[in-house]
């Protein structure tokens, strides 16, 4: 799930908070980087919960409008509970790995804020797939799944309200909505009927090598900084470092740090990666000046025999 890009942008947050917070305890850092890196996990359980939490409704719903004379949405479809029995969402709301994860985690967002599954339920049955999923006669699996696909898509994944509610719990979740609900989007695309229960249960990172690297990158951040601050301002003589951005200062000492500690990330690599960042990040003109830094510092480097470079490296 994780990417070596977000893992940087992680690594930048800690740095930043350390910043702004003039706490220089690299053993504090390590901690909210682990705790940052780990509650990227529980953002996709709660993305995932809400798509069991939606078809509980359903379920109530449909059991509510067959004990009532009251009309519902659902009176106008021959079969009512078609939605409810979408063997797609059955898959993720009847998942026992998945109910057991969110219970050790006391992952239950949803049960004390459950307006936002209201809302995001109304606006489904409001919607042109649901409707037209509804009217159809018969479906097929991949009828339901790509139901669920289009609902997530279209409703669910860029609704603002729950945007907010995330942005709001916890300021690390901002930038990891996108890659979360990406990750969310493949993983419904590629599921089959016969998915086993731990396919929702993806692990964390690919290679636990991801973990390390944040880790080291942090610490030979932090630890160098003096020695980084000195290898900028070498290459800055017509800036006040006050002048530069503290997010360009942050992706400047990441960057020198990773070149100078990380022999299996070739530098072409390590430049881009801080280019896209500093475009994501930083103000406009920022990239240009981080490669123009870079650049010198590679050349010096390489003729002083800094780099040792081996392998293909890992991205």
């Amino acid at each position: 799930m994780l990417t070596r890009r977000h893992v940087r942008v992680k690594v930048m947050q800690c740095i930043y908070a350390l910043t702004r917070s003039n706490d220089d305890s690299l053993e504090k850092q390590q901690k909210f980087l682990k705790f940052s890196i780990e509650n990227t996990y529980s953002l996709y359980l709660l993305m995932m919960s809400l798509m069991k939490e939606i078809h509980d409704l359903a379920k109530q719903q449909v059991e509510l409008s067959a004990n009532t004379y009251l009309s519902s949405s659902s009176n106008t479809f021959d079969d009512k509970k078609k939605f409810v029995n979408n063997r797609f969402i059955k898959m993720i709301s009847e998942n026992k790995v998945l109910e057991e994860e969110l219970e050790i985690r006391k992952l239950q967002n949803w049960y004390l804020n459950d307006e936002y599954v209201k809302l995001l339920y109304k606006e489904i049955i409001a919607s042109n797939y649901y409707n037209k999923y509804m009217h159809a006669t018969a479906s097929s699996f991949e009828d339901d799944k790509q139901l669920i696909v289009d609902l997530f898509k279209n409703i669910i994944a860029p609704n603002e309200k729950i945007y907010d509610y995330f942005e709001d719990d916890k300021l690390t979740w901002v930038d990891d909505i996108p890659l979360v609900n990406t990750f969310i989007l493949k993983l419904l695309k590629k599921a089959k009927p016969d998915a086993v229960e731990s396919y929702f249960l993806p692990p964390l990172v690919k290679d636990q090598e991801d973990i390390e690297f944040s880790k080291k990158l942090l610490s030979k951040t932090l630890l160098q900084n003096e020695k980084l601050v000195k290898e900028i301002e070498g290459k800055t003589p017509n800036w006040d470092k006050d002048r530069i951005a503290d997010i360009d200062a942050i992706l400047l000492k990441m960057a020198i740090a990773e070149l100078l500690n990380f022999p299996s990330i070739p530098e072409r690599v390590t430049i881009n990666e801080y280019l896209e960042l500093a475009k994501e990040y930083s103000t406009p003109k920022s990239s240009t000046f981080i490669n123009g830094i870079l650049d010198k510092l590679i050349k010096e480097y390489e003729q002083d025999g800094k780099l040792n470079k081996i392998g293909r490296g890992l991205l």
